[in-house]
Formats: structure tokens, C-alpha cells, sequence
């Protein structure tokens, strides 16, 4: 797909790119399991032996911390029969993780330590025959793992998008999101393509239509721009409103490095293949993106604030409200298009307004990457 810089309207991506479970199979295979890709918060991995599994592309990945309190990412598949190591969505071991099918273990480095009678095989590399390690790093308070070989520099695909966005990677650093503490999690079933859920979040086109709350705390919202469509922009409060909250009240204790000229906006942040960041003067908004099927997305929102904020109880349910329903309200409506993806007159697609044609550099970054 070619974008044409002198139409006032550009085609979109035809319907079968949301439907078509082979198309799916190769965005896992050449996206998500190639990409970087933003597993868990590192504070949910308090301390050696914590674990959390998490599903990348089509492969199941145990992130764990080590003893010397590094984060390590193993495929989720013990060496000797292939059975899933770990079932729990999260959990803490002492030493070691064992396979409850024939008792292989591993020590939180990977490394194969005990099997039943290991002693008689006295050629068997337990290095070589310990679980199979992916690559990680730590930002942003995030761990964020890699699946390939040699994975892409982290420097240009997921700092270098905050840049390109922000105009400079160092205005992201001013609200300190390693130090936050996490005040809120909620986790969005979302019966709709991957690709819907980040068209949405790109533009601001149906900001008027379905987004009361949000347009009344950022009125230019309601003309149809989103924050990200300009570089280095950020959406401006309105005149009355104090705070990032639904009722425009005031928030929270800002964050002490946001500057003046950060003060009193909101940035949107999209890092391919799957992460939203969304900063506001007291606190930032995370979404991670779980594409689970061609039809089925799980979306993890973290809400993030000073530690002193969230350690003191503060009420959050005015700050986390707003973009609750932000949410909901987005969501439903890629629910309500993922049906019609598979329309015959949808078969050729659709079509991007003005407002809306950056999602066709991300239509052919798509292409590109499937092939």
C-alpha cells in the first residue's frame, strides 16, 4: 500500500489483515517474536526467584529474577520432553524451578542442576540442556524481552520512538517512570485485532464522537488531532480544569522533574509493535498489548505515581477514572469494528482522513514486516 501525499483521503489496510488467521500467524512470527517487546513491570519481580510467565508472539516466556538481582528470560519449556515448566501466571521459588513431569530442574540461571538419576549420564551438558534464554532490558521501570537471535538495537526501535515522539529522548526522563510506583492495574479483555486497538490509540479523529470526559480536560482533542500527530507537542489542559482526573478536578503530587513547559499537558507515546505511554504532569499511564488471536487483544494498563503518593493511600479513583473510560470507550469500539473486518465491503478496506494519515505509515510498516 502506497499513501498518496495529494488525496485528502488514503485507503486503508483491507479487512482480511484483522481476520485472517495466517496473516496473524506471520505478525507473531515476524513481529512479535522479533521486536522488543514490554513483558512486565520489574517491580512486580520483587526479589530473586520471583517469576511471572508471559505469552510473546506464540511462545510462553518465564521472566524471573537471578540471585544477583538481574532479570533473566527464559523460554517457558523444560529441555527434556518439552512440558511446560511453569503453569502460574506468577509465583516465587526459593532456588530453583522444576519440571512436575520428570522433576528437571533449574537454578534461576537456567543452568540444569538435578534430574533424576543425572549422575548416569554423565555426558549431558547441563549448560547446553538448561532452559533457552531471550534477550532483556530493563527501561522505564519495564522489563522488555527479545525473542530473536540477535535482536534489534533497543536504541533505535523503543528509545528512538520516545524520541522521534518526544523530539528528545531526555524530556521522557524528567518524569522519572523507573521510580514510580504502580497505584492501579487493569486488564482489558479486548475482542478485537491488535491492529485496531493501536489505529485507535493513534489518532483523535472519534475523540468528539466518544470521548466526553476527555475532550472536556483537553478540549483540542475534540478537533480531531491527536497529541502524537506533532512532534514534540502536548495536548494543553483546558482553561478550567485543574488536574488529569474525569471531573477535571485537581490531581496528585506532580512530578518533581516535569518542567514548566511540561506542566499542565498530556503526551502520547506509541511504541510498535505494543506499548502506550501517556504522560501527564503527576503520573503516567502504560498500556502493554498481549495480541492473543487474530480476534482477542489482553491489554495491561499500569497507572504510575510518586511512591509517596501511592504509599500514603492517596485516592486515585478520580485520576484513574478518566482514562478508565478512555479505555473502555476506545475498546468497545474496536469491538465494534472487528465484525464488520470480515464484511465483504470491508474486503477492500477502508479509508484515512487528513487527521488520520499517519496510521498509513503504520498500515506499511505492517506490510514491510509480514512481507
Amino acid at each position: 500500500m502506497t499513501t498518496s501525499t495529494t488525496s485528502s483521503v488514503i485507503p486503508t489496510l483491507p479487512g482480511r489483515y484483522y481476520t485472517d488467521p495466517e496473516i496473524f500467524a506471520l505478525e507473531q512470527r515476524n513481529i512479535f517474536e522479533t521486536m522488543w517487546f514490554c513483558a512486565v513491570r520489574s517491580s512486580d519481580l520483587p526479589k530473586p526467584g520471583a517469576f511471572k510467565t508471559v505469552q510473546v508472539g506464540t511462545e510462553s516466556m518465564l521472566i524471573s529474577r537471578a540471585r544477583d538481582g538481574s532479570v533473566r528470560a527464559f523460554f517457558n519449556v523444560c529441555r527434556h520432553r518439552g512440558a511446560t515448566l511453569c503453569t502460574e501466571e506468577s509465583g516465587e521459588v526459593k532456588r530453583a524451578f522444576q519440571c512436575a513431569y520428570h522433576a528437571w530442574t533449574y537454578d534461576l540461571d537456567g543452568k540444569l542442576i538435578a534430574a533424576p538419576n543425572l549422575t548416569k549420564m554423565a555426558d549431558l551438558d547441563r549448560v547446553q540442556y538448561g532452559l533457552v534464554k531471550a534477550h532483556v532490558r530493563e527501561w522505564l521501570g519495564y522489563v522488555w524481552v527479545c525473542l530473536a537471535d540477535e535482536p534489534p538495537p533497543f536504541e533505535r526501535d523503543v528509545q528512538g520512538a520516545v524520541a522521534e515522539r518526544l523530539g528528545s529522548l531526555d524530556l521522557i526522563d524528567n518524569y522519572d517512570v523507573a521510580g514510580l510506583s504502580v497505584g492501579r492495574r487493569i486488564v482489558y479483555d479486548v475482542k478485537a485485532n491488535w491492529k485496531l486497538i493501536v489505529e485507535n490509540f493513534m489518532e483523535c479523529y472519534h475523540c468528539a464522537t466518544i470521548h466526553p470526559e476527555l475532550t472536556e480536560v483537553l478540549p483540542e482533542f475534540a478537533d480531531g488531532f491527536a497529541a502524537q500527530y506533532f512532534v514534540g507537542h502536548g495536548a494543553e489542559f483546558g482553561e478550567r480544569i485543574e488536574g488529569f482526573t474525569v471531573d477535571g478536578s485537581a490531581g496528585l503530587n506532580r512530578i518533581p522533574g516535569v518542567t514548566e513547559d511540561q506542566d499542565r499537558r498530556y503526551y502520547a507515546i506509541t511504541i510498535k509493535p505494543q506499548v502506550f505511554i501517556n504522560l501527564v504532569p503527576d503520573h503516567v499511564i502504560l498500556h502493554r498489548m498481549f495480541p492473543l488471536a487474530v480476534d482477542r487483544t489482553v491489554v495491561e494498563c499500569d497507572w504510575l505515581y510518586l511512591p509517596d503518593v501511592v504509599a500514603g493511600g492517596k485516592d486515585l479513583d478520580k485520576s484513574v477514572e478518566l482514562f478508565h473510560r478512555v479505555n473502555e470507550q476506545d475498546f468497545d469500539a474496536c469491538e465494534r469494528c472487528q465484525p464488520a473486518m470480515s464484511s465483504r465491503t470491508y474486503r477492500e478496506g477502508g479509508v484515512l482522513v487528513p487527521s488520520e494519515h499517519h496510521i498509513g505509515a503504520f498500515h506499511e510498516w505492517v506490510q514491510d514486516r509480514i512481507g
